[in-house]
């Protein structure tokens, strides 16, 4: 699986040196209508593309090409959800015919190459299915988290102006089942774009009521229903998909993903960067709404001719920590890539790992984590538990894919704990001072991408060109702000410390919530952890950290001081005396958005008495209710 041509310090510096010829060498891993004679248009810098010549059809590439190479009756895409006890299985072939008929269903309702679709949507086969739809007849889809509130989804109606929503009566969790049809209904009304039609799963949990502008999917879908669609032809530079990324206040920020860069991104990502091959299974424990989800659930995976498991659950409670172990062993996964906050939560749930022992994890070669930073802690504990290579990834949701990555599929490197490891080809990483200048080796900074950025980026904002460089392209001229800080060692590896607002300002000296956060994580008794920052009249600000304990004891208040004392000796000893805790709270948990990201700008504003502002996203708001006197209170 290794690329024995190149080792990975050849590729990435190739890959600056010579962008052309880089990438329209990776860009023959893609089946092209018209290939492309040049791979990078400048012509509008700092608004670069790639492949402006080229034309292609995404979902040819994900499903139609596999089926003509003799994958038909391979495994394409597994059901497996936990929460209603089914699973289903759809083969290439399977996948493709169902794909080609909502595609005509959408074309007979007006969609067309160019227009957009909303999909609100669970976990369920569905979602994929309607994603790939849109891309075999050129529309463009904009996935909404399932079960959004109605305010939110009406504001990504609105941006969007969609021609037809595909949607679900319900979602289904442990304990509840959510109606979606109603919150559909409430953001039509409160949207000022009027929608032409809504096509509707009903689920047997929950049968929704239809309206006049309803279809039933089932009815839609049924075989002879209707002229199922072929493949359209877009340029390379055309919109696949939009992705709002989660706010809290004003417009939607909608990421717009290109066709071509991203189907040549995602192929090449699949074999160089997680080190996967055609048959594979490959678990990616994410949400289809989320760029995870869209990258490594559907399109990666299905270009690549893997087998990819779309999971409907959670990691722990349906019904108990060991659920990915059972996905592994059932199916034979070979890579799985979720969040550090889902193998946090089992780590709280299962200390011992004694839920791993009872699966044969045989078939597994690699844990990959990304989405928020992997502290040393968590690494040690799932490198110990599993007995594979536990790989770090750094990237964004205007990436799309991973920035800074350990390549197994190039060449592995010894890992660092707390570090994603070394940038990826493609990707030009700097960290910079205020002022722009580059700082030193191990000196924290500004963590930015030099431009252009590779294939499989952002293009640009929804209907904003302007908005997308004076959000990410002003600071600091002829580069990209991630909006992340850290630093790169002397060996090249890159550390990401946290976002450039979660760093504190202790009396003029700047630390990062990460440092401290790694220092409370490797005390035995912590299960998960965050430092922000509160105001201090004297110092400007102080830390303060919140812990949640592992699971299976309880503590008394002597023992809860004992803890609180030897986690502020922790990071006096390992940070220093400047990052003196203020304040160590114990609490049952901590409020995070549903991809697993912790909600520190929101807290802290909590402790320092403003209004918060709590994004749509968020998981549960009772747990932000419940830490409310606790982040008040000040020692």
């Amino acid at each position: 699986m290794t690329d024995v041509t190149f080792d990975h310090a050849s590729l990435h510096a190739r890959s600056l040196d010579d962008p052309e010829g880089f990438w329209l060498e990776a860009a023959s891993g893609v089946d092209w209508i018209t290939r492309p004679k040049r791979a990078l248009d400048a012509s509008s810098a700092p608004l670069y593309r790639w492949f402006p010549d080229a034309r292609l059809n995404t979902c040819y590439n994900a499903l139609d090409r596999h089926v003509i190479a003799g994958r038909a009756d391979q495994p394409a895409l597994i059901h497996d959800s936990a929460v209603t006890g089914t699973s289903r299985t759809y083969t290439y072939a399977e996948l493709l015919d169902e794909v080609a008929r909502l595609a005509g269903v959408l074309q007979a309702l007006g969609a067309e190459k160019g227009d957009r679709v909303v999909i609100y949507m669970p976990m369920i086969a569905e979602a994929v299915i309607s994603m790939l739809a849109c891309a075999r007849i050129g529309a463009v889809h904009s996935v909404v988290f399932g079960g959004f509130a109605p305010t939110e989804l009406a504001a990504r109606i609105d941006d969007a102006q969609p021609k037809v929503v595909l949607s679900a009566s319900c979602g289904v969790e442990r304990t509840r089942v959510i109606e979606y049809k109603p919150m559909l209904d409430a953001a039509l009304a409160r949207a000022s774009h009027e929608v032409g039609h809504c096509v509707i799963v009903q689920r047997p949990q929950c049968e929704a009521s239809l309206g006049e502008k309803d279809f039933d999917w089932a009815q839609v879908m049924a075989p002879g229903a209707v002229q199922p669609a072929g493949c359209v032809a877009v340029a390379a530079t055309d919109p696949l998909y939009i992705l709002y990324t989660s706010g809290t206040t004003g417009r939607p920020k909608g990421i717009v993903r290109d066709n071509g860069g991203h189907a040549v991104a995602l192929t090449w990502s699949m074999k160089h960067v997680y080190g996967m091959e055609a048959g594979d299974v490959w678990f990616t424990a994410s949400d289809v709404g989320w760029v995870v989800g869209h990258s490594y659930i559907v399109y990666a995976p299905l270009f690549a001719g893997l087998t990819t498991v779309l999971y409907e659950g959670k990691p722990v409670g349906t019904p108990d920590a060991g659920a990915f172990w059972r996905i592994v062993e059932q199916y034979g996964v070979a890579g799985l890539l979720t969040a550090p906050t889902a193998i946090r939560a089992i780590k709280k749930e299962d200390p011992d790992g004694s839920l791993i022992a009872e699966h044969d994890l045989s078939s597994l070669r690699t844990l990959f984590l990304a989405g928020e930073r992997l502290d040393p802690d968590t690494y040690a504990w799932a490198h110990d538990k599993l007995g594979v290579p536990v790989v770090d990834n750094w990237w964004q949701t205007e990436t799309g894919w991973p920035i800074v990555a350990n390549p197994v599929g190039i060449e592995s490197f010894a890992p660092k704990p707390g570090s994603a490891t070394k940038p990826l080809p493609g990707y030009d990483v700097q960290v910079l001072a205020p002022d722009g200048s580059p700082v030193e080796p191990g000196v924290e900074g500004a963590v930015c991408l030099k431009l252009p950025l590779p294939p499989g980026t952002l293009a640009t904002l929804w209907g904003g060109d302007e908005r997308y460089v004076s959000s990410y392209l002003s600071a600091f001229e002829g580069y990209y702000l991630t909006g992340d800080s850290g630093y790169i060692d002397d060996d090249g590896y890159v550390w990401i410390m946290g976002r450039t607002d979660d760093v504190l300002n202790v009396a003029g000296h700047r630390l990062s919530t990460g440092a401290l956060e790694a220092a409370l994580a490797g005390h035995p008794a912590v299960a998960e952890c965050a430092v922000i920052g509160v105001a201090d009249q004297l110092k400007g600000q102080v830390p303060r950290a919140l812990v949640v304990l592992k699971a299976g004891r309880e503590y008394t208040d002597d023992e809860l001081l004992t803890v609180r004392d030897e986690l502020k000796a922790r990071v006096r000893a390992e940070v220093g005396a400047l990052a003196s805790l203020s304040d160590v709270d114990v609490v049952q948990a901590l409020p995070k958005t549903r991809s697993g990201k912790i909600l520190r700008k929101t807290m802290r504003q909590m402790a320092d008495g403003e209004t918060p502002q709590v994004p749509g996203t968020i998981e549960d708001a009772s747990v932000l209710d419940a830490l409310g006197d606790v982040l008040r209170h000040h020692s």
